[in-house]
Parts: structure tokens; C-alpha cells; sequence
């Protein structure tokens, strides 16, 4: 990707947008891989499932190109993810997961992210939290708040992550978001701000820092106001 993020204080990080950051080569290598801890392998495997969900909807710049990779990221990472976490010597698992992020950094690489990115931002950069995590916590609640603009196409979404729901586009879409959390859920990794040790009090400053991160949220299927912000943080607490 042409995208870089650098911590710039003690409590902020930004993004560095440039071509110059293109890597010349991408090796993917799963031995690499084989003793990352489970907690970490499935952070960033949910991180570049959000990657691949946000640049399949992004309001602005969404192309058939990012498209098709997308899906194709969210079809390798949603079928390998829990068993590369249950059994991390999962050579096969943790290649089809190098090869879905790569296709997902592609992805939004040409169709941005969005408001996962700019609230989970604040998240990472205030207490410390992975990045990976960060957007895992505040995922399934910018879900809910983006289904009013966003449903046909997270119900298209859903016929990869989450095959066995059927019916409307409604349910469908309703569908995703339960996948995620149930993934988040299976891999045990934390799923409430407070178990990172936010709380109800750092709500107001979670959402001044998020409003601050105009590059993602311009890219955002609904828009996201102040208030909104505070709530979905609310709903994540």
C-alpha cells in the first residue's frame, strides 16, 4: 500500500499517503509466520478484513478492481482465520491469511477506509491499544451505523463471510455484522472498550480525536458527526 502510519506524539498517530511507499516486492512466506501468538494473529487478520469490508463500501473511490479483491481478500480471511488461530502451525491457514491481506492492502489501497479507521485511530494512539484491535473493538458498531447507506453492499459481504444466512437483504446484511462479532468472539480477543480500560468518561475525547481524521471519514458510506461518533463509542463501551 502507499500508506504509512507514524506515531507523532505520545498519544496521536498519523497516516503518510505517497507512492513512494510501494513496495517494490511482497514476500509471502506463512513459515514466517509460525509462532506469532494467537491474540496477534487474530487482530490483524480482523484488521485486514476491515481493509477489505471498508474498501468494498468506501462512498468515494469504489472500482470494480477494488472490488473483486476485495472479495476475494474477505473470501480467503473469513474461511482461515479461526483455524489459523486454533492451530497456528497451520502452514495452509496462514498462507491463504498473507495472501488475503495483501489482496485487501491492494484493495484499499485504490478505494480508501473509512470510519472503523478514523475511530479506531484514537483508540491506538490514546491508550495504546494494537491497531489491529482497535478496529476489531469499534468494527461491528460502525457496521450498524452505516446500514442505512450500506446494507446492499454489506449483504453482498455477506454471501462470502457469512453463507448460511438467507433472506432479505436486510437479514443479509444484519448477517455480517453477527459474523464479526462471532469471529472476534471465537479467537478470544477482547470485544468491549472497557476491557482495554476505557471508560465512559474518555467517550468526549475519543470523539474530538476521531473528528480530526478527515482523510478516512470523507470516505465513510453515512456521514459521521460528532455525535455520532460519541454514540458508537458509547455502544462499543
Amino acid at each position: 500500500t502507499p500508506i504509512s502510519i507514524v506515531t507523532t506524539g505520545a498519544i496521536t498517530k498519523m497516516g503518510v499517503v505517497s507512492p513512494q511507499l510501494y513496495a517494490d516486492l511482497a514476500i509471502l512466506d506463512a513459515e514466517l509466520t509460525v509462532g506469532l501468538p494467537a491474540r496477534v494473529t487474530a487482530a490483524t487478520g480482523i484488521d485486514a478484513m476491515v481493509h477489505a469490508i471498508e474498501a468494498y463500501t468506501t462512498r468515494l473511490k469504489k472500482n470494480p478492481l477494488s472490488d473483486m479483491l476485495a472479495r476475494q481478500a474477505l473470501t480467503l480471511l473469513s474461511a482461515n482465520l479461526v483455524a489459523t488461530c486454533e492451530d497456528g502451525s497451520n502452514l495452509a491457514g496462514r498462507q491463504a491469511m498473507l495472501v488475503g491481506a495483501m489482496l485487501a492492502g491492494q484493495s484499499f489501497a485504490n478505494a480508501p477506509c473509512a470510519a472503523v479507521h478514523a475511530l479506531a485511530y484514537p483508540i491506538g494512539g490514546i491508550f495504546h491499544v494494537p491497531h489491529g484491535l482497535s478496529n476489531a473493538l469499534i468494527l461491528p458498531h460502525v457496521l450498524r451505523f452505516n446500514l442505512p447507506e450500506a446494507a446492499t453492499l454489506y449483504a453482498e459481504l455477506a454471501e462470502i463471510a457469512a453463507p448460511q444466512i438467507q433472506g432479505s437483504m436486510e437479514a443479509r446484511a444484519e448477517g455480517l455484522i453477527a459474523a464479526m462479532k462471532d469471529i472476534a468472539h471465537r479467537v478470544g480477543i477482547e470485544t468491549r472498550l472497557q476491557q482495554v480500560g476505557i471508560a465512559a468518561s474518555d467517550l468526549d475525547r475519543l470523539a474530538d480525536d476521531a473528528m480530526l481524521q478527515t482523510r478516512l471519514l470523507t470516505n465513510n458510506p453515512r456521514v459521521v458527526t460528532r455525535t455520532d461518533a460519541r454514540a458508537i463509542y458509547q455502544a462499543a463501551l
